[in-house]
């Protein structure tokens, strides 16, 4: 098989396109030959060592695949041989075949794209559980989200207005304030690149106010972190709910008497261990998931696809954060 490995702690441009044997499947593992795989954040940290995972090197990166089962290992009766799945592996997934844990795999629907399937997963999955498990959003609320055209922003526009929620898509250019009003934004705002002033903070909090109402947010979709959280904390209405996702721009710092005085809540969502301590309210999220793509109400946008040897392209332009929606390396 072929594989973009990990030799060196590094960015996008050390990983190296090489050949491997096919590995093969044990106890309640499957093969899949794999036809697409999503491009996240983690992947972009993971190989400079910055994730919660470490993986010994080599290794691919690629934590979100999908493709066909061409080998079953010892004891799974859940899937066969030919069955269209997804996967959550954590790494690996930059590679024409991967080993998984069965339990791991889901099958797709036969009118489901790979490469829709292969960035699923990840971002709906964490914008279904943190809205839906996470802010118990309701109705008539107003959501705020911040980095909302990517990955997981993206999933977040269509799950909020799924929910009933306005949505206000927070962004850094007009051009991707277009494209969240193209996916059903109800307002947008465009942010500075640099909020490290508290000027820039304080007009940041009146934007948000000014589209939200005098009562401010409900909800706070975070998916950007750094400077941008206190205020954006500021503009939260009564008993609001500060949903913390991502640190792109890294880890910020609030003070706790915002929470005090708004009787707010910081509500950490960490998908990946949901997944692992709560399996059935997952299977159950899937579900949901599942539903609302064959009824049209959530569909992954890709703006950018790549072969398996330029998946350090597609890194780069992910950690440059110029990616509209998702991006995907393909096998085929």
């Amino acid at each position: 098989m072929k594989t973009m490995l990990s030799t060196d702690v590094g960015g996008p441009e050390t990983l190296a396109l090489s050949d491997m044997p096919s590995p093969e499947p044990g106890k309640n593992q499957v093969r899949i030959k794999v036809h697409a795989a999503g491009v996240n954040f983690p992947d972009t940290l993971i190989i400079r060592d910055l994730y919660q995972m470490k993986p010994p090197r080599p290794f691919a990166p690629g934590g979100e695949i999908s493709g066909e089962v061409d080998a079953l290992g010892e004891a799974v009766t859940n899937l066969k041989v030919g069955d269209r799945v997804l996967g959550m592996i954590g790494f690996g997934g930059f590679a024409t075949e991967v080993v998984a844990d069965a339990n791991r795999v889901v099958k797709i629907p036969d009118n489901m794209p790979y490469d829709e399937a292969a960035c699923f997963v990840l971002t709906y999955g964490t914008s279904h559980h943190a809205l839906k498990d996470r802010a118990n959003i309701q109705a008539g609320e107003t959501l705020l989200i911040l980095g909302a055209a990517g990955g997981v922003g993206v999933a977040a526009i269509e799950l909020g207005k799924a929910a009933g929620a306005k949505v206000i898509a927070a962004v850094s250019s007009e051009e991707k304030a277009q494209f969240c009003r193209d996916l059903g934004a109800d307002e947008t705002l465009i942010y500075s690149r640099d909020m490290s002033d508290r000027a820039s903070q304080k007009e940041f909090s009146t934007q948000i106010k000014a589209l939200s109402g005098s009562d401010g947010v409900d909800v706070i979709y975070d998916a950007v972190g750094g400077d941008y959280a206190q205020p954006a904390v500021r503009s939260l209405a009564w008993k609001g709910r500060y949903l913390v996702v991502g640190f792109p721009a890294g880890i910020p710092s609030i003070p706790l008497n915002l929470t005090l005085l708004k009787g707010c809540q910081i509500v950490g969502v960490f998908w990946g261990a949901h997944t692992v301590r709560e399996p059935q309210n997952h299977t159950e999220n899937m579900g949901d998931l599942f539903r609302l793509y064959r009824e049209g109400k959530i569909k992954p946008r890709i703006s950018a696809n790549y072969p398996l040897d330029k998946a350090g392209d597609a890194l780069q332009l992910l950690q440059d954060r110029k990616v509209l929606g998702k991006v995907v390396v393909t096998m085929d």
